[in-house]
């Protein structure tokens, strides 16, 4: 299941509604069950059908004062339904969703613009029944009408939802505020909660005219504030710079359970700016409030300054707790060249991680060695048990290592341990059909030679390809990196113009539907998948399988064990390295609850603005 947090550019989802008329014959009897307030997949809700708030919110947090953020790039869209152009910062803030999770749970999902939910024990179908009081910013209600004209245009013209939602066949008004989604097959007990994710979108607004009396158009880019439901609007803002989102004051939902204590900022805004080093200074000189820090050498070295010395601005570090990750270099398996897992193996063998780490990360990182990387899910020694069970279906089909071996990468950090590895490397090129002529590595039956542009969207990592530059040069590989803006960057990406990117996949502590789009064979054809390495294994689609239709946490715990090792064993990637804490920096502007959910910090979502703070803080504002 997809989580939402700060990896949520990777996906999204739609939402729901109130209703009009009847239009759909209601599921037999036999087909009803029980209506609940929410759901879960880790067996019953936490929160009981009459719960006031959740736990670790503040329900008289005071409402007002602004956070801003930075943001790298540029933005020229308002409709995130399109995969054209890129989407402003945020825009998901102005919809509801029918379901939103509980930060304190794993899976675990409360009605939103829906008030009730039931689907049959089979999970063949799932039925939402809207809240009355669900309203849109103009005051007209959120329908049925308008979740099922959403979904249908989401799967219409975005191949990542056609693609992530292709089993659900259809939407449709089954009651006057029941919406039913039906599946291609029962038992996928994930479905459910995936459609409560989604972001509805008011169908009276798109598909009418603007003031100017042009029609509306769903298929095209607009940079005319979209109509809403949810906590904020747009304020203003300036096209490709800066977007500015204000509280709306008669929000409907600010007294649903699930609400309560959250959404407090009047303001929130984001700036945007050419590349992280400027938005780094920007941060330093009071243009943005909060920032989270991806860079362990900016970690390190730049936040001297006065405002952090003076503390007004605090450096803090939250565990993470709610994610796995998987962070590499993506080689383009659709190039012949990558095609060969020892070729794939080789270029694990060159990467000398240990010295990277002590060089350029002051050892912060540590190297991943799961898909799952940081959660119970990472498989670890040798497969038994039911994990083993469901790896003997697919044996003969996946590396015999899977069955022999704990997947370790190669170990560097010495001389020794560098030469060692590349003369590894260098055995596995030469197995692979590779051979080094004047003093380049080329195909021996071809004489192609084997060359690897690194195509980047971040400045900060072509100083990490130029660390591993070295050790593929030894090899006899021609390697060059590009860094373009992050247009052209989505456009290369999209249409699998690359050899070599750098990428990432966040994973939540339940997994199931998405996995097919990182992994499955179906979607390495799909230009909008995240499936960038072009993965296509029958073995790995059988496995992806047990882990969506696994009837229980052990069983879907022992079938992501099994997918994670006959991935590792493919060596699609070459892992890169992670950390288990999220490091932040904000100006001192801000409260939070005593204590923060287990598995989020919560920022912004659950804190507030505190006024004598900020005028202590100072820095623009």
């Amino acid at each position: 299941m997809r989580h939402q947090n700060l990896w949520s550019l990777l996906g999204c989802g739609v939402a729901a509604a109130l209703a009009a008329s009847f239009l759909a014959v209601p599921p037999s009897p036999a087909q009803e069950s029980a209506w609940k307030h929410g759901l879960s997949l880790m067996g019953e809700p936490k929160y009981p059908a009459d719960f006031k708030q959740f736990d670790y919110v503040n329900a008289n947090a005071p409402k007002g004062g602004f956070v801003r953020f930075g943001q790298d790039g540029t933005f020229d869209n308002f409709n995130f339904v399109i995969p054209r152009g890129t989407a402003a910062a945020g825009i998901t803030n102005l919809y509801d969703t029918l379901m939103t999770s509980a930060l304190d749970e794993v899976a675990t999902e409360y009605g939103l613009l829906a008030e009730a939910v039931r689907h049959p024990a089979d999970f063949s179908t799932v039925t939402y029944r809207l809240r009355k009081e669900a309203r849109w910013h103009d005051g007209k209600p959120v329908t049925p009408e308008d979740v099922v004209w959403t979904f249908d245009n989401l799967k219409k013209l975005n191949p990542n939802y056609r693609f992530y939602y292709r089993h659900v066949t259809k939407a449709e008004q089954t009651g006057e505020r029941e919406v039913t989604f039906t599946f291609d097959a029962p038992g996928n007990r994930e479905l459910p909660q995936i459609v409560g994710q989604l972001f509805v979108l008011p169908k009276h607004w798109w598909t009418g005219k603007d003031a100017q009396g042009n029609a509306r158009n769903i298929d095209a880019g607009t940079l005319e504030p979209p109509l809403g439901s949810g906590p904020y609007r747009i304020k203003n803002f300036t096209p490709g710079r800066s977007i500015s989102y204000e509280r709306v004051p008669d929000y409907w939902g600010a007294k649903i359970p699930a609400r309560i204590g959250t959404e407090n900022f009047d303001e929130i805004r984001y700036e945007y700016f050419r590349d992280e080093t400027v938005e780094l200074e920007a941060f330093k000189a009071g243009h943005f409030d909060f920032r989270v820090e991806s860079s362990a050498r900016s970690w390190a070295t730049a936040y001297d300054f006065p405002a952090r010395n003076e503390g007004r601005v605090i450096l803090e570090t939250f565990p993470e707790r709610a994610r796995g990750v998987m962070q590499a270099f993506v080689p383009n398996l659709r190039r012949e060249k990558f095609q060969d897992p020892r070729v794939r193996l080789a270029l694990n063998y060159a990467l000398d991680f240990e010295d990277m780490n002590r060089t350029l990360f002051y050892n912060q990182y540590k190297r991943i060695e799961s898909y799952f990387s940081g959660t119970e899910l990472a498989s670890s020694g040798l497969p038994k048990g039911k994990e083993l069970e469901i790896l003997e279906t697919v044996r003969g089909k996946v590396p015999e290592e899977v069955f022999t071996k704990d997947f370790e990468n190669p170990v560097g950090g010495t001389e020794e341990a560098r030469r060692n590895n590349l003369r590894q490397a260098t055995r596995l090129l030469r197995e692979a059909g590779y051979e080094i002529r004047d003093k380049r590595l080329v195909n021996a039956k071809t004489g192609e030679p084997f060359e690897i542009e690194f195509l980047l969207v971040s400045p900060a990592f072509e100083r990490v390809v130029l660390f591993y530059k070295p050790a593929l040069e030894r090899l006899g590989i021609a390697v060059s990196a590009r860094v373009v803006d992050s247009s052209q960057y989505q456009n290369r990406v999209r249409a699998r113009e690359f050899d070599m990117i750098v990428a990432g996949w966040g994973q939540s502590l339940s997994p199931g539907n998405e996995q097919l789009d990182f992994w499955g064979s179906e979607a390495a054809d799909s230009e909008a998948s995240r499936n960038y390495a072009g993965i296509k294994n029958p073995a790995v689609d059988e496995l992806i399988k047990k882990v969506i239709f696994a009837t229980n946490r052990a069983e879907l715990i022992a079938a992501t064990h099994a997918l994670d090792r006959v991935l590792m064993w493919n060596h699609y990637v070459v892992p890169t390295w992670t950390i288990d804490v999220t490091r932040t920096a904000r100006w001192d502007r801000y409260d939070r609850p005593k204590q923060l959910p287990e598995y989020s910090f919560g920022f912004p979502d659950i804190w507030w603005f505190d006024a004598k703070k900020s005028e202590k803080a100072g820095g623009r504002q």
